[in-house]
């Protein structure tokens, strides 16, 4: 089993990277390979919402949101990371998440994501923590995706990485989600070996508020 951890910030070794580094640790004790990606320092462009990925199969900007989807389907859970900028996730990450997402339904590769468990993960000096995680988790809740927590909400604080490292109980909860997500991971691998069987899917049904 594996968990990729994506490291939303311009900052590969930054204040994020301490709290997944952390989380990568204590899951490969559970026994659970990980991977950290660092979407990188280029602006990345957002959806246009012009729907091609549903004949292109992926999406018709060309970067690496199209090669990320593939190599999601090696992993069987995930866990996004965000500083806090302006009380919301950095608009690198959102640009991200919005076009791996929708291109991945849309093109239908959408069993990239279905069911599996996912996890959002904060950091900031001081404020704007439980607003990103909220803006986070949104996509994992559209997507079917058992969303993970720890103990408390999934932040950790610093202005640099050497204080997030100071941050006790931030980095005891980073621990805590990783061992939740190894037990939820372990639990589906038990339940597929025991014949349980995924929920039914049904045909999507689109309204509108105008009919």
């Amino acid at each position: 089993m594996k968990v990729l951890l994506v490291n939303g910030s311009p900052h590969k070794n930054g204040c994020t990277n301490v709290a997944l580094s952390e989380i990568a640790k204590t899951l490969n004790e559970e026994g659970i390979e990980s991977e950290i990606y660092h979407i990188g320092a280029k602006p990345i462009a957002g959806c246009m919402g012009c729907r091609a990925c549903a004949k292109l199969g992926r999406c018709c900007i060309d970067d690496q949101v199209n090669g990320f989807v593939e190599k999601a389907k090696e992993f069987d859970g995930f866990i996004f990371g965000s500083p806090v900028h302006y009380a919301a996730a950095c608009g690198a990450l959102t640009s991200f998440m919005d076009r791996v997402f929708f291109s991945a339904f849309c093109s239908g590769r959408g069993e990239v994501f279905l069911h599996k468990p996912a996890a959002a993960v904060a950091s900031a000096r001081r404020a704007g923590t439980t607003v990103t995680l909220d803006q986070l988790n949104r996509y994992f809740g559209i997507t079917q995706m058992p969303i993970i927590s720890g103990r408390y909400w999934n932040m950790v604080h610093g202005a640099a990485p050497e204080e997030v490292l100071k941050d006790e109980e931030g980095l005891q909860n980073m621990r805590i989600l990783a061992r939740n997500m190894a037990w939820h991971l372990k639990c589906q691998e038990a339940g597929r070996k025991a014949g349980v069987p995924m929920p039914k899917e049904e045909n999507v049904v689109f309204t509108n508020f105008i009919r």
